[in-house]
């Protein structure tokens, strides 16, 4: 096994947990908050700060600076002056690469697929699910209304969009940024989970 599998994943479509079982199945690791423990640890940024910026937007024309930045190496004074969300993304950015040059992982969402582009042993999968499905697995796991769970569906989608689409140049969710998109609330958790499982596998065998 040599695959890196990366999740986007929509809310309540049960992305984590099928994370999860994929990595569990493998015998890896499956990198979510973990990976925000240990971009805190390496970068220096405390937790808490890269808590609070995990997966949020931010609107800011520094943005193309900040992507220079990166292309071209830290440059000391655009990285004092840049916005303390930019430093953070970065901070992850730079931990994702280094998870995965350790080895198989899974890694679930804060752009992972982008922050690996240029990575030949990836699979970048999104999950999907019907919003009613979605719904009722956030009703039960939060002890919410049905239009508390759909408000909060609602808003934390719309939060991983605007994150994805400002930080990366794909859209999110759409199925020309991936390389499999599955709807879990057709086959389940444990059926998607087989379905990756037998796609990484493929995948495994013809490279």
């Amino acid at each position: 096994m040599n695959t890196v599998i990366t999740i986007g994943r929509q809310f309540g479509s049960a992305g984590r947990e099928i994370g999860e079982k994929v990595a569990a199945h493998f015998g890896i690791k499956c990198f979510n908050k973990e990976l925000l423990t240990r971009a805190a640890k390496e970068s220096g940024f405390c937790e808490e700060m890269i808590q609070n910026h995990d997966e949020r937007p931010t609107n800011s024309f520094l943005y193309n600076l900040v992507m220079d930045t990166y292309s071209f190496g830290y440059n000391a004074s655009s990285f004092v002056d840049m916005p303390i969300s930019h430093k953070v993304f970065l901070a992850q950015f730079d931990t994702i690469k280094k998870i995965a040059d350790e080895g198989p992982c899974v890694i679930v969402g804060r752009c992972a697929d982008y922050a690996l582009n240029e990575y030949s042993n990836c699979v970048h999968l999104f999950i999907y699910g019907d919003l009613d499905t979605k719904v009722r697995r956030i009703m039960k796991r939060y002890d919410l209304t049905e239009s508390k769970a759909k408000d909060m569906i609602v808003k934390k989608d719309k939060q991983r969009q605007s994150y994805y689409n400002y930080y990366s140049s794909k859209k999110w969710g759409r199925a020309d940024s991936y390389d499999l998109c599955i709807n879990s609330s057709v086959l389940g958790v444990d059926g998607t989970v087989k379905l990756i499982v037998q796609f990484v596998e493929d995948f495994e065998n013809k490279n």
